[in-house]
């Protein structure tokens, strides 16, 4: 009996093999770490073939929990991390180590275009911001730096592409991806007037054909059923991007409401929801990205803050340091369980937090590489308790912030991630974001919605609709109501944060000049 799916989730440092039922129960996962390199000029590199055999193994080590996943399995889906240069030749090889969106050295290309006269229209087609992490500008810097590899080439993927093509030998890529990079969102289609602001438009071929996913099935190819013990010709489906998989499987798609995800894991990625074309709001900074969803006229505008719960990290490393020096030793666990405490043990906003701690800086709303972390009105009165509160407010604000950049603050949000564990932090972001707040009980979400995709594209549901109706609605947590005094005292204290990074922005740049000439000497 084919009765369970099996949603693939390749992210940068852990790949992910889950097992689902048709009614969407988790079932069984298998997680093995993966492996990137980081090069001294900003690079940040990881290895095509070691990532196959990585998620091939995932997938043995999913039948070895599932004794008979052969025989039960109706198909495989695979989603993964966004963003990434994978160059493959003419024989299906890979042509060098995949650049990945951690990578910097396109950066300069993107600020380079994002400068010139023709952005503008680009963003009005692509919905997108541009970034030094995407295939456009890191496409241009394998040219300008190392032609002979792009000589090479016969395809330019993306890390989920390269996979699919993997487990069926289909060279392919999905409306998220492929259209946000290259694209105009309107029509789901690769755009030649974006290729040529771009400066690709003689690149144009390296592009792989888009497929719907929902409705397009692959076969498990002979090869890849033998590395991964499952039967040949299972069908196989490219998902959407990972944080669109994420958000499906989370609950950011409704057929009502006014809907906002917020996933707060490393980064904060903010998700809101379009039922049409019309309704996406480009704003005047040309930042953020619009995708497509896997339901037909549903978009998701998205921003991303660099660092969310790495502020957290930051924090809960300086407690764990001074701890260490004076000889007491306290597990991360019990770290973690204290911060809720802390939290509500400090008065809301007497202490601004801006939350830009990693070291790249910013990309949402405002994009600058030079963004640091800082306390705004910091005095003798604080205590430790007031900075550990103020970095919650300032990742909700950081939220707040990207909502309003994609128009309004919704009404509904959900909040999924590690940080989403936390009742403080559910609290204060939904009164920065006066939203009632929803978490998902689901654990894999990317994993699962891959999979959703694949129980729609075999008939198992005639609709995303359906489908959400079994695999989303029941893990759905309570609403919790914003508390009104919190909302007030929120909306009074962000202008000040709005106006403080407006206002830093020229600090930032010194500072990085500064460090840089240190560097130097």
């Amino acid at each position: 009996m084919n009765d369970i799916i099996v949603g693939i989730d390749a992210g940068t440092s852990v790949i992910k093999s889950v097992a689902f039922s048709l009614e969407g129960k988790q079932l069984a996962i298998a997680a093995i770490k993966n492996e990137y390199r980081l090069t001294a000029n900003g690079g940040a590199e990881q290895n095509l073939p070691q990532t196959w055999h990585t998620t091939a193994a995932t997938l043995i080590a999913l039948g070895e929990k599932i004794p008979d996943l052969g025989q039960r399995v109706a198909a495989i889906a695979v989603t993964g991390q966004g963003d990434g240069t994978w160059l493959v030749d003419k024989k299906g090889e890979a042509v060098r180590d995949g650049l990945l969106w951690l990578d910097s050295r396109a950066a300069d290309i993107a600020d380079e275009i994002t400068g010139a006269e023709g952005n503008r229209r680009r963003f009005e087609l692509s919905g997108t911001g541009l970034m030094g992490c995407q295939q456009g500008p890191q496409l241009r810097w394998l040219i300008e730096n190392e032609p002979e590899a792009i000589a090479q080439t016969e395809t330019a993927m993306h890390c989920k592409d390269w996979l699919y093509y993997k487990l069926t030998g289909e060279l392919a890529t999905d409306p998220s991806e492929g259209v946000f990079s290259f694209g105009d969102f309107r029509t789901r289609e690769y755009s030649s007037e974006v290729l040529e602001i771009l400066g690709l438009d003689h690149y144009r071929h390296l592009l792989p054909p888009i497929v719907e996913g929902t409705r397009h099935t692959g076969g498990l190819n002979r090869a890849a059923a033998a590395a991964s013990g499952l039967p040949e010709g299972t069908p196989v489906i490219l998902g959407y991007v990972d944080v669109i998989c994420t958000g499906l499987g989370s609950g950011l798609y409704a057929t009502s409401g006014d809907r906002g995800c917020s996933i707060v894991g490393s980064t904060g990625m903010h998700m809101r929801l379009s039922r049409s074309a019309d309704e996406v709001k480009l704003n005047d900074d040309c930042t953020g990205y619009t995708m497509s969803m896997p339901v037909p006229g549903v978009y998701t505008q998205m921003q991303s803050n660099m660092a969310a719960t790495l502020n957290i990290d930051w924090l809960l490393d300086m407690v764990d340091e001074l701890l260490k020096s004076l000889g007491v030793s306290k597990a991360r666990e019990e770290l973690l369980s204290s911060l809720d405490h802390w939290v509500a043990s400090a008065r809301p906003a007497t202490l601004l937090y801006q939350p830009y701690v990693s070291s790249a800086g910013e990309r949402g709303p405002f994009i600058d590489s030079n963004a640091r972390a800082g306390f705004i009105g910091l005095c003798s009165q604080h205590g430790f308790y007031d900075v550990a509160r103020a970095i919650f407010e300032g990742l909700s604000l950081a939220a707040r912030d990207c909502y309003l950049a994609m128009g309004s603050l919704p009404t509904e949000l959900v909040v999924s991630g590690g940080a989403a564990r936390s009742r403080q932090l559910l609290a204060i972001t939904g009164a920065c974001l006066e939203a009632g707040v929803q978490t998902s009980s689901r654990e894999e979400a990317g994993a699962a919605g891959a999979a959703m995709m694949a129980a729609v594209a075999i008939g198992q549901y005639e609709t995303m609709d359906d489908c959400i109706t079994q695999w989303v609605n029941p893990l759905m947590g309570e609403v919790l109501t914003p508390d009104s005094a919190l909302v007030e005292c929120y909306r009074s204290v962000y202008p000040a944060y709005a106006q403080s990074h407006r206002a830093l922005r020229p600090v930032w740049k010194t500072l990085a000049a500064h460090q840089k000439q240190l560097a130097e000497q």
